[in-house]
Parts: structure tokens; C-alpha cells; sequence
């Protein structure tokens, strides 16, 4: 199963990352097309559709993808965790219909951060209600990928005294969806911010947890999350180190190779070193993962810190072995540089990582 998807995204992107970089978008009919192969979402559970890989599969399968292109690979990256929220938080019924959804074809975003509440989710102010027969959601989310394409949104907000998730058709009257232009990396993966000005639905699209403690809710969706990531950042160094390897065994300057100077093979070693390390916390944080570990919170959080500050290293050294060669937009090497430090921002910035992983290397200590 792993190889044919393997080839299926292959061949699907071919040569055309670089051009969907600069366009700015990916065409829907090739998302559709994964989507309804189940390729977006290929952890999904068979019994509802889905081709049930193991995390640590479904991550060489996103590793890959990230290998050549990271709009490609973020868009996987939201349809994985809202396949994976409506399966945690929904009901059978509810978890029937949009993982059937998800792996048919339609396409959905996450909704966590907002104006005010980025690292700190817990401050979301988006408000979502009982009103009778309906839920009544209100709210403004930011930078929230694949928005851009989503026929529908998981979105996260306060319910009451704790928190809910309601699933929310974008083309609910109501949600307005604006695409953010012009970012800095994964420019194709359909970013945008989205308002919800009074959206009201059957109560059916409310799931199940609804009253859960709202860092209980964004913490268990935001694992997956940073698992992909994480594995979506040992592509980029992938891509890197094939890049800067052919680029300095190929170039000659001063008599010889590249990659026979030594302060050119260092940026080798390094890139090289890099995507090892970055792999091994990877596959780590997949057997905690597949195992159902207690650790598994923190080691998807180590796993997801220490690749993208690894891929963000490694893209700029790759980017200095290339130089020029590698400055034209589009080019794999400068699309990673970008996608690359976007990563140590999103599902958890270096900093947020970092108090996580300091808090729990103190709880263990007493």
C-alpha cells in the first residue's frame, strides 16, 4: 500500500511543485483526485473509508511527499488532522459521514489559531452555542491552510465553560474566507483567515466532546499535527541534501568538484547529519505513536521541534551550496528555504516546543 501511494504522489506532482509555488496554488481536481484515493488521509480508519496506514507508515508516505513539495504536503497535513479529530471526537454516525467525505473527494481545514490566540489557544475567543436545534458559532480565525480549498472547516472554540469542535461548511451562510496573500512558504496550500459572523447549523455537526477542556481538544489534534509536520520537515531535508550533494559533485570551481572543498563538505556533513537526526526523533515519535504511548504527546513535540529547526539549518545550508543556482523562485532549494521557516513557526513555534519539552524534562526529573 505504502509503495503504490508512494508512486501515486509521485507521479501526481512530477515537475509541476515549482510552478504550483509560483502560482500560488495547487489545481483542485489533483486534490481531489488524492482525496478521493484516500492518499490526504491514508491513516483514516478502514471502516470508514479510509486505507488504515500505521503512523509510522503514513509518515514515510508524508516524509516523501514533503520531498517534493511542501504545499502538497501541508494540505495532506489538514486533511490527516481533521480526519483524525472527527475520529477522536465524533460519534460513529458523525465519523461515517465526514471521514466518508474526507476520502471521497471533499477537502477540509483545521481551525485553531486567531488574532489573539496563536501559541496561547487557550485564549480563543471564537464562541460556539446551543441555540435549540441548532449551534450558533462566532468567531475570527487566522492563517488556516488549505481554507483556501476546503469544502468544509473543523473548527475549534469555547462552548460554555470548556470547549467544542463543530464541523462547518464553508459555503455556510455566514463564513467568509479570504486567502492570505503572498506567504512566505507552502504558498499553494490554500492559507487564509476565515470569519464566522453568526453560522448557524444543525446540531448534528457538533462533536461529541463538546464541554472537553479546550486544551484537552487542540492538544490531541495538534499531536497529529506536529507529527506530519515533523515528517513533512525530513522531506524538505531530503530534498535539500539531494539538491546540494548533485549541485557540489557536479560544479567545479578552482580545478575541482565542489564538494572537494572542505568548507563545502561541511555544509554536506551537516545536511546529512541533519536529516538523520531529524528521522530517528521521527520514527521515535511513530512507534510512540502506533504503540499508544503515554510519551507520545512529547515525543511528537520533540520530533516536530527538532526537524523543523533541523530543516530550517538545513535549507540555508543548502541554499549557500547552490547559491545562485538555487535563488530562482520555484526552485526546490529556495522553496525549501521558505516552507522551511514557516515550519518553525506553525503547530507549535521553536519557542512553545521548547517550554513544552522543558516542562516535561522537570516533571520526570522530581
Amino acid at each position: 500500500m505504502l509503495e503504490t501511494l508512494t508512486a501515486l504522489v509521485t507521479d501526481t506532482v512530477a515537475d509541476a511543485a515549482g510552478e504550483w509555488d509560483v502560482s500560488g496554488e495547487i489545481p483542485i481536481g489533483v486534490l481531489r483526485g488524492l482525496g478521493s484515493k484516500g492518499a490526504l488521509c491514508a491513516e483514516a480508519a478502514p471502516e470508514f473509508g479510509g486505507l488504515g496506514l500505521s503512523g509510522m507508515d503514513n509518515g514515510q508516505l508524508t516524509a516523501h511527499t514533503g520531498t517534493l513539495c511542501s504545499s502538497l504536503r501541508s494540505v495532506m497535513t489538514s486533511q490527516g488532522m481533521a480526519a483524525w479529530a472527527v475520529q477522536r471526537f465524533g460519534d460513529h454516525t458523525q465519523r461515517a459521514e465526514y471521514i466518508g467525505r474526507l476520502t471521497g473527494g471533499d477537502l477540509a481545514a483545521v481551525a485553531f489559531s486567531e488574532p489573539g490566540a496563536g501559541s496561547d489557544l487557550a485564549a480563543m475567543t471564537t464562541e460556539i452555542r446551543r441555540d435549540g436545534d441548532e449551534i450558533v458559532i462566532d468567531g475570527t480565525k487566522t492563517w488556516i491552510t488549505v481554507a483556501a480549498y476546503a469544502d468544509w472547516i473543523v473548527v475549534f472554540g469555547r462552548y460554555d465553560v470548556g470547549g467544542a469542535v463543530a464541523v462547518v461548511p464553508a459555503s455556510a451562510p455566514g463564513v467568509r474566507v479570504t486567502r492570505v496573500a503572498a506567504p512566505l512558504g507552502c504558498r499553494a496550500a490554500g492559507h487564509a483567515s476565515v470569519v464566522l459572523d453568526d453560522v448557524r447549523l444543525p446540531a448534528k455537526n457538533l462533536l461529541a466532546v463538546a464541554g472537553q477542556p479546550v486544551v484537552m481538544l487542540t492538544t490531541i489534534a495538534l499531536t497529529y499535527g506536529r507529527l506530519s509536520v515533523a515528517w513533512g520537515c525530513v522531506g524538505i531535508l531530503r530534498a535539500c541534501l539531494t539538491a546540494a550533494v548533485r549541485h557540489a559533485g557536479s560544479r567545479e570551481q578552482f580545478g575541482k568538484p565542489l564538494l572537494r572543498h572542505q568548507l563545502v563538505a561541511r555544509h554536506l556533513a551537516e545536511l546529512y547529519t541533519a536529516e538523520r537526526t531529524a528521522t530517528f526523533a521521527c520514527e521515535e515519535a511513530g512507534r510512540s505513536w502506533d504503540g499508544g504511548s503515554p510519551e507520545q504527546v512529547q515525543a511528537a513535540v520533540l520530533a516536530k521541534h527538532v526537524a523543523a529547526q533541523n530543516a530550517a539549518r538545513g535549507a540555508a545550508s543548502a541554499m549557500q551550496v547552490l547559491a545562485s543556482a538555487g535563488a530562482t523562485g520555484g526552485h526546490v532549494v529556495e522553496r525549501a528555504y521558505r516552507d522551511a521557516k514557516l515550519m518553525e513557526v506553525i503547530e507549535g513555534s521553536n519557542e512553545i516546543c521548547q517550554l513544552i519539552l522543558a516542562e516535561h524534562a522537570a516533571s520526570t526529573a522530581n
